[in-house]
C-alpha cells in the first residue's frame, strides 16, 4: 500500500523545513508527502520548493491563492492522492503536535483496518503543555460529540489520521458539509456509519513550539454546534 502524508500549511515557515525530513525518516521509501499551502505570506511554499530539489518526486506541493479551510485543503489533498496512485492517505499537522515517530504504528494498523487514528483519549495517549481548562474542553468536546452522534471513537476531534482510499470513497468526499474543525468529527462519524474498521493508536500530543495556533475558542464552539448538523445531514 502506497502512503501519502498530507500536510496543510499556512504560515508554517518555522516548522516546515524541520517536519519534512523527520517524516521522510520514518515512512516507506515509496511514500510521499503533499504540502497543501494556502498562500502563506511567510514563504512556506518557497521553502518547500527548495526542499523539492533534495526529495525529487517524493515531496509535492499544491499552492492555493488563499485560505480555503481545513476541510477543503484535506479533500483537495485526498483527491490529488487518488489521481497519483496512493492507497493510504494520512492527515498530519506541520507543527510537531503530531509526532512523526507515530507514523509507522499508524501505517502498521492500516494493514488490517480501514482507518487508523492517532488518539489522545485512550490508554497511553495524552496531551502535553496544555492548561487544565484547554484539556477539559478538548476531551469534553470529543465526549459530547460521541454522545450526540452515538459514535464509539474516543478521539473524534483529533487530526492525526490515516485512511485507506476505499474508506474515503465509502464516506464520499463530496458529501462532506464541514468547512473547518468539525471536519475531523464528520469524517470519523461517516466512516463508522459506513462500516469501516477503525483502530485508535495512543499518541502523546505536545503543544506547538513554533508559530501560532490556528485554533480558537470560537472555532471550537462552532464545531460543537456543527455536530447536530452532521447528525441530521
Amino acid at each position: 500500500m502506497k502512503l501519502l502524508v498530507i500536510i496543510p500549511t499556512y504560515n508554517e515557515i518555522e516548522n516546515i523545513t524541520k517536519i519534512v525530513p523527520e517524516v521522510f525518516k520514518v515512512i516507506p521509501q515509496d511514500a510521499g508527502i503533499l504540502i497543501v499551502d494556502d498562500g502563506s505570506p511567510d514563504g512556506t511554499a518557497t521553502a518547500v520548493k527548495k526542499m523539492q530539489e533534495e526529495y525529487k518526486n517524493r515531496l509535492n506541493l499544491l499552492e492555493r491563492k488563499e485560505k480555503s479551510g481545513l476541510a477543503n485543503a484535506y479533500i483537495t489533498g485526498f483527491k490529488w492522492g487518488f489521481e497519483n496512485g496512493y492507497d493510504v492517505l494520512c492527515e498530519m499537522d506541520a507543527d510537531f503536535s503530531h509526532k512523526p515517530e507515530y507514523l509507522p504504528s499508524l501505517y502498521e494498523a492500516m494493514q488490517t483496518n480501514d482507518v487508523a487514528i492517532g488518539s489522545r483519549n485512550i490508554k497511553g495517549g495524552a496531551v502535553e503543555g496544555w492548561s487544565a481548562l484547554r484539556n477539559f474542553i478538548s476531551k469534553g468536546g470529543s465526549l459530547y460529540s460521541r454522545l450526540v452522534l452515538g459514535c464509539p471513537v474516543k478521539d473524534l476531534t483529533g487530526g492525526f489520521n490515516m485512511w485507506k482510499k476505499e474508506s474515503l470513497e465509502k464516506i464520499g468526499l463530496d458529501t462532506i458539509i464541514s468547512k473547518g474543525y468539525s471536519f475531523q468529527i464528520e469524517m470519523k462519524y461517516k466512516a463508522y456509519k459506513a462500516g469501516c474498521t477503525i483502530k485508535e493508536i495512543p499518541i502523546i500530543f505536545p503543544d506547538r513550539k513554533y508559530g501560532e495556533s490556528k485554533m480558537s475558542k470560537g472555532i471550537f464552539m462552532e464545531a460543537l454546534k456543527a455536530v447536530w448538523r452532521i447528525r441530521n445531514a
